[in-house]
């Protein structure tokens, strides 16, 4: 998804010359030819997470379209307090696109771990908030979002779901609808592969989310009568959710402490049960939930 990221960045640089990039000493190889064709319009400030932000505020309030791209703890996490007051709070139109989200970066342990960025971001004020699972995705909601004058966060990911996918900033998707089902799946980003084969065969509705701000409440409505279960490797997606007042929705995802593994993406999925296995363990357990309920409520009547 990253190399998306460049061959997009070049594709919409050629008609806008006001698209600026500005890195935090990553990806600036990758970008060679971005460097080439547009050798004033790529700077790396190195690992200075701040003054990439604050920056970014100022060539905005001058007229460009700034776009700040490094890791995601260092700029979410670390530098939250530039983001909310240089960018939202000033109503600074840039975009932040970040690689490293959730546990992409798992080898190097907690400091590089980031499953809190989306939420982080949703509450901000005038923030949009995107997690694209694949590279069409990625080039659509960029495209759209990088030059509209609103401060945009956008997380690219180490995989991809797999699936094409219709792509509307601010829409989810039904992946999968089973007339009569009680329980109903809401997944985001990339997860929605393990999700779908997890689930593809289970009497249950699936609806993804590639946008978590601004959110499509409309879908999330339509099943708002069902059981609804979050399946997501971050936070941001679960609370979006039962921020929409007739809808109380349950997570399956990450436990209240820190990841201690070390090794893969895959692997760190498998010890929290976010692996198609896991998955499909935890929504057969509600399924056996609700079928039980179900042939109590009848005994009692």
């Amino acid at each position: 998804m990253r190399r998306q990221f460049k061959d997009t960045a070049i594709r919409l640089a050629e008609h806008d010359d006001k698209l600026v990039l500005l890195f935090g000493d990553i990806s600036v190889f990758l970008f060679s030819e971005f460097k080439e064709l547009y050798p004033d319009r790529l700077l790396n400030i190195g690992i200075c997470e701040n003054t990439l932000i604050s920056m970014a505020a100022g060539m905005s309030a001058a007229g460009f379209h700034p776009i700040v791209h490094t890791i995601a703890p260092f700029v979410t996490e670390r530098s939250y307090e530039q983001v909310k007051l240089d960018l939202c709070y000033n109503c600074l139109g840039a975009t932040i696109v970040t690689c490293g989200g959730s546990f992409d970066y798992a080898w190097d342990g907690a400091t590089h771990h980031c499953y809190t960025d989306l939420e982080l971001m949703r509450m901000l004020p005038g923030m949009e908030v995107m997690q694209p699972g694949s590279k069409k995705e990625f080039d659509t909601l960029f495209s759209t979002c990088y030059n509209n004058g609103n401060p945009s966060y956008v997380r690219i990911a180490a995989d991809e779901h797999g699936l094409d996918l219709p792509v509307e900033f601010g829409k989810g998707v039904l992946i999968k609808e089973t007339r009569g089902a009680n329980l109903t799946v809401a997944t985001a980003g990339p997860l929605l592969g393990n999700v779908l084969s997890a689930c593809s065969d289970l009497p249950v509705n699936i609806i993804y989310f590639h946008t978590i701000k601004p959110f499509d409440r409309d879908l999330l409505e339509r099943f708002a009568g069902t059981r609804i279960i979050v399946v997501h490797d971050a936070f941001g997606l679960f609370e979006a959710i039962n921020a929409t007042c007739s809808v109380k929705a349950e997570y399956h995802g990450l436990p209240d402490e820190f990841c201690c593994y070390y090794g893969t993406l895959e692997d760190i999925r498998r010890k929290l049960g976010l692996d198609a296995a896991g998955i499909r363990c935890a929504v057969e357990t509600t399924l056996l939930q609700d079928g039980n309920k179900g042939s109590q409520d009848a005994q009692t009547t």
